[in-house]
């Protein structure tokens, strides 16, 4: 029996990922903030990924089950959409706590449980890579520390053995697309300086995530990545065509192209 930690194991690509892992033999870890009761091969952990006793309180209940992890993955995040000049304080920094430090002490508690030939995967954003948009910022650099934190840390653990690797995942059809559209709504019905501008970035956002992807998809490419004899670091998952011809301009034309779009 092999066992893996999941992250953000109740939300929708979580939830699939799981179901995935348990189909393919495999003992989980089910952490979230709200979870289910046990199954078999399934054990719900009920844990904050930003507090450290909840953590650790996390890690003595796997360790009464197994003194070894095949696997740790992260889904847990939260997705934000502001502008940078008017986001509150609270706000940006619990995206960074969710969105990186979750992950870093994730991986630092569980470190001693990670064998050599053991794997962890961490869900960043197609966006990790890429210029941001307006009023992605926020997301976009979370996700881009955690995505340069991955490759950091795969330096480091590959000389134990360890493989670190990203799914660089695009639009995908759960409920944190709602989350989208809700915080999207919500700002452009608060904001007092780009409210022109954020009615015309509406219809940007909606036209990308107009091509999204069912969750199985992100859970196969796991999978893959899994089963590999030596993983890769990045994975790609429906990545936007739009967002990849912009980022392949200069970043002067990025900035003509943006404004001519959204300003008034």
């Amino acid at each position: 029996m092999r066992y893996i930690l999941v992250t953000g194991a109740y939300g929708g690509m979580g939830s699939k990922a799981v179901s995935a892992l348990r189909q393919q033999g495999f003992f989980v870890f089910a952490m979230d903030k709200k979870v289910g009761a046990p199954e078999d091969n399934l054990l719900p952990l009920q844990a904050d990924i930003t507090d450290a006793h909840s953590i650790q309180s996390a890690f003595e209940k796997v360790r009464e089950v197994t003194d070894e992890l095949f696997a740790v993955i992260h889904f847990a995040g939260v997705y934000m959409l502001d502008s940078l000049a008017e986001i509150p304080e609270e706000s940006l920094m619990l995206a960074f706590r969710v969105n990186f430090f979750g992950a870093f002490l994730i991986n630092k508690t569980f470190l001693p449980l990670l064998k050599s030939g053991s794997r962890i995967i961490i869900m960043t954003s197609e966006l990790a890579p890429l210029d941001p948009l307006p009023f992605t910022g926020i997301y976009a650099v979370t996700k881009g520390t955690l995505d340069k934190y991955a490759y950091s840390l795969r330096m480091e653990l590959q000389l134990l053995g360890i493989s670190v690797s990203v799914m660089r995942a695009g639009a995908v059809d759960t409920g944190m697309l709602g989350v989208s559209t809700e915080a999207l709504n919500r700002f452009c019905g608060n904001t007092r300086l780009y409210s022109c501008n954020a009615a015309r970035f509406r219809n940007i956002v909606n036209n990308v995530e107009a091509r999204r992807i069912p969750p199985e998809k992100v859970a196969r490419k796991m999978l893959h990545i899994l089963s590999a004899k030596s993983p890769a670091f990045a994975y790609s998952v429906n990545r936007n065509p739009l967002l990849l011809l912009l980022n392949m301009l200069p970043k002067r034309l990025q900035l003509f192209i943006i404004r001519l779009i959204l300003k008034p």
